[in-house]
């Protein structure tokens, strides 16, 4: 397959809205690969090529159906901009970017700015395509505008149901359908009151957030309240936990292994730090597993994968780590060295303990490797009779390193 694919974005103005250097790919084209919408957008007297529609599942198909059409000119239509939450994505991942010859058209986010008179550079863009409705909650902060790509005409009211039930019933939704095309059209209303059961399928919603007064804050860094999870006393606490992110340092795109989950509340603020971030939590308890899945729903990162088994023989498998957390079961046989033995070379681990004998581990660890091993103890003003005195909770000991290319 080396002859190069066409791929021409087009929108709700279907043929009137391309440009001639479009149109010119699309007549000359011998095939035409696309939904049922957008060939039905082509005329059919300038555009004569063979239509072929994708199939379901969409990517698995795509290196066949493209073979089969080797050494005809091929164009691929795609809704907006093809790199935009497109195709465009899909035939780079699947045939390479160096066989694409891209034609964009605007995105419906782009649309969706100008006729709403935003700034696109400072709205932030969910994408709810193919993905859990959960994965806005990470997205809504007070006077953040969203610009949210729906999937099905009752996306408006699966996200104003969201919306109610997290505390965000004020926040102003409009729907814009149709961008760019004849029958365009905006609904407007609140989450609390929204009355569209369901809207034209091609849309985009735009969210102004607004919390409810009784709604926990929850902010953008490290260190959510305590009462933003739900637990049975297995949490990292809030300030040992910002610390603990601070050592693991995510970055976009990154792993992490979090192990004895608990609460899952490291793993879910290493994957609030970047919509990239991804984790595993190893848990070996049912019950405290299936609260972590509920924990990451809430707060927005339900792609949080939760694996229900002991350390370390429920590491078996799992794809290589970018960063490591021992959260718990460090005493378990093993469980160290796998976990050393798993992170590549430039990759961190973290671990807290509260007991003697775990510490020791660490101690042992900390003068074979190096790192930093530090102490973290805090404590809380708390009433004393008619006063206020301090009440220290438990220290927490901390080892944390990153493994060098010659511990391979």
């Amino acid at each position: 397959m080396n002859g190069a694919i066409a791929v021409v974005g087009i929108g709700a103005d279907g043929w009137d809205g391309l440009p001639e250097s479009s149109r010119r790919v699309l007549r000359t084209a011998e095939v035409l690969i696309g939904a049922p919408r957008q060939l039905g957008l082509l005329p059919a007297e300038d555009c004569p090529g063979e239509r072929v529609t994708w199939p379901s599942p969409l990517r698995p198909a795509v290196p066949g159906l493209l073979a089969a059409h080797e050494g005809r000119t091929t164009a691929v239509l795609a809704s907006g901009d093809p790199s935009f939450y497109g195709i465009g994505r899909t035939l780079a991942e699947t045939v390479g970017a160096d066989r694409l010859r891209i034609h964009p058209h605007p995105s419906s986010v782009s649309y969706a700015a100008a006729r709403l008179g935003w700034p696109l550079e400072a709205v932030e863009t969910v994408s709810l395509v193919a993905r859990p409705l959960a994965a806005l909650s990470a997205a809504l902060h007070p006077g953040r505008r969203l610009l949210v790509l729906g999937e099905g005409p009752d996306t408006s009211a699966r996200v104003a149901a969201l919306l109610r039930e997290t505390g965000w019933g004020g926040t102003r939704i409009r729907v814009l359908e149709q961008l760019g095309g004849e029958r365009e059209q905006l609904l407007d209303g609140t989450a609390a009151d929204w009355p569209y059961e369901r809207t034209d399928a091609l849309h985009v919603l735009a969210l102004d957030c607004v919390r409810d007064p009784d709604t926990l804050r929850l902010g953008a860094v490290p260190g959510l309240p305590d009462e933003a999870y739900e637990h049975d006393g297995q949490l990292t606490k809030r300030y040992v936990r910002a610390a603990t992110l601070a050592a693991l340092a995510p970055a976009p795109g990154e792993l992490l292994w979090d192990i004895g989950g608990g609460s899952g509340s490291i793993g879910i603020e290493w994957m609030r730090a970047h919509r990239a971030c991804r984790a595993v939590a190893v848990e070996k308890s049912e019950e405290r597993a299936a609260r972590i899945t509920r924990n990451a729903d809430r707060l927005g990162v339900p792609s949080l994968r939760v694996v229900t088994a002991p350390a370390p023989q429920g590491l078996a498998g799992l794809p290589t780590p970018d960063a490591i957390f021992i959260g718990g079961g460090l005493t378990a046989p093993g469980l160290l060295d796998a976990c050393w033995d798993a992170l590549p070379a430039g990759g961190r681990l973290v671990a807290n303990t509260v007991t003697l004998e775990s510490e020791a581990l660490l101690a042992d660890r900390y003068r074979r490797h190096g790192g930093e091993l530090i102490r973290l103890a805090v404590a809380a003003a708390v009433p004393v009779g008619g006063f206020t005195g301090w009440r220290q909770a438990m220290p927490v000991t901390q080892w944390s390193v990153t493994k060098g290319s010659e511990e391979r």
